[in-house]
């Protein structure tokens, strides 16, 4: 039984790809759990402050167009 070159060529080139990920993968400078937590904790500040800011201005949007077009 011959093995048709395309599939066989298809097949290694997919264990050379995975080997390539797990290659640059080693090469990553990943982040300490410090670092990490510090960075998550940033983004969630950010987030909440910045949530609102935004319900705040959207609050007085609204009772500004309230008060100026619909008279309440």
């Amino acid at each position: 039984m011959t093995h048709h070159p395309a599939t066989a060529k298809r097949s290694g080139s997919r264990f050379r790809f995975i080997g390539e990920t797990i290659a640059e993968l080693k090469k990553v400078v990943w982040l300490t759990r410090r670092e990490a937590i510090y960075l998550t904790a940033l983004v969630l500040v950010v987030a909440v402050a910045m949530g609102i800011f935004l319900g705040a201005i959207d609050y007085g949007f609204t009772q500004l167009v309230d008060k100026l077009f619909l008279g309440r």
